[in-house]
């Protein structure tokens, strides 16, 4: 019966995930907003970035069904990676190596935080 389906996932590594992920993604925009010039050029800077992770993370459109060579790009988004991990975590799969999408988002946000520090100023 289908209403017998169990999810063996865990709820503590779906949570880190999601907010490792969140973390990450949020640094781009904090990126974003050290390094524009004003809120006209971050939002066109913030579109350029979040929009084709948006749509070829995963979330829009499923990754398995993306070609070889479009995975092997996208891949270094850090929502991709993200979805991919949350999904693991949530559906209790097998993950072959939990460390790449760790080591992925929290490299962007290292990064990306690091950057926005140093070109942050007060206006």
């Amino acid at each position: 019966m289908i209403w017998n389906v169990r999810i063996n996932g865990s709820l503590a590594a779906f949570l880190g995930s999601w907010l490792l992920t969140m973390v990450s993604t949020l640094s781009i925009g904090m990126m974003v907003g050290g390094i524009a010039k004003n809120s006209k050029s971050a939002g066109v800077i913030a579109s350029v970035l979040y929009f084709p992770m948006l749509i070829f993370s995963g979330a829009t459109l499923p990754y398995e069904v993306m070609p070889t060579v479009m995975q092997k790009i996208v891949s270094v988004f850090p929502l991709t990676q993200g979805i991919e991990l949350m999904k693991a975590t949530f559906l209790g799969l097998p993950s072959e190596n939990v460390w790449l999408p760790i080591a992925v988002m929290l490299a962007v946000t290292v990064i990306c935080a690091g950057i926005a520090l140093k070109f942050f100023k007060w206006e």
